[in-house]
């Protein structure tokens, strides 16, 4: 609880500190968890050398916010980034070896940006906004930070475990403008924050002196397909993409569900470290 209304928590912790199981258990409990300065200054030139050349649309409440969508196939630094070892060694360890890319995007939060309201990027029948490919009952969000988040430059915001609320007021339709418990993440540039696609979140206004650039997301379980069909990825284009990349470029819309399975399927298994209370207690 932040007793002081005007100015949020701010989570500025030490995230280097954090063991693989307290990654997992801050992700799986919070909601969110940063992984802290994945990308050097060499890799974050080469990122911003692409970015600096996208063409990109605003947003319907500002100029100043900005982006553009389906960045799977641009090449170079930012289509390798889908398949990153450090962050992929993560994920894998969180939902099991085999995952599906379902979106990339790049957005940037210019000076006077407003602040993008509290919201859920999982969406169980889809919208307008999110399209079907974020109706996944399991989807995560990974965002690249190209620039520092200070609190005067756009940093991150949430409102923590409101992913696990069953109430009415965590309807994933729902929008907020604030909330007196939300909290806000700063971390240096090349930093990546992960988190669940039910989590409230959103960002602060820009009021520095630099644009905050992010390259976005959005992977899931194999299993965990979206509510309804969804195009698959070109595979065309998929194939000009390394090898690593394509691993990530499964089917999109496919699900591993066995609607006519019994209470009793034979050669059930015994164990499944994905379930372990133990996870979090992983080195």
């Amino acid at each position: 609880m932040n007793p002081d209304k005007s100015a949020p928590v701010i989570d500025d912790r030490n995230w280097h500190q954090l063991t693989v199981g307290e990654r997992i258990r801050q992700l799986e409990v919070e909601g969110y968890v940063v992984l802290p300065d994945l990308l050097d200054a060499d890799h974050i030139a080469r990122l911003k050398a692409q970015t600096a050349k996208f063409e990109t649309t605003h947003v319907d409440y500002s100029v100043h916010q900005r982006g553009r969508n389906n960045l799977e196939f641009v090449g170079g630094a930012v289509s390798d980034l889908i398949a990153f070892p450090p962050t992929l060694d993560f994920l894998r360890t969180l939902c099991g070896n085999e995952l599906v890319l379902m979106s990339y995007d790049y957005s940037s939060s210019d000076p006077g940006h407003p602040g993008i309201s509290f919201h859920c990027d999982g969406q169980p029948w889809g919208s307008v906004i999110f399209g079907t490919q974020f109706s996944c009952p399991k989807l995560l969000r990974v965002l690249y930070y190209l620039d520092d988040l200070t609190p005067e430059v756009s940093p991150f915001r949430v409102i923590p475990r409101s992913h696990l609320s069953y109430h009415n007021q965590a309807n994933p339709y729902l929008r907020y403008d604030a909330h007196p418990e939300e909290v806000m993440i700063i971390c240096g540039a090349g930093s990546a924050v992960v988190f669940d696609h039910c989590l409230f979140h959103g960002n602060y206004p820009n009021t520095g002196d630099y644009a905050r650039e992010a390259l976005q997301l959005a992977y899931r379980p194999t299993w965990a397909g979206p509510s309804e069909a969804i195009d698959p990825w070109d595979a065309e284009e998929v194939a000009k993409l390394p090898p690593a990349v394509q691993e990530l470029m499964g089917d999109r819309g496919g699900r591993i569900w066995i609607p006519e399975a019994g209470n009793k399927p034979p050669d059930m298994p015994t164990a499944a470290p994905g379930l372990n209370p133990s996870r979090w207690d992983l080195e």
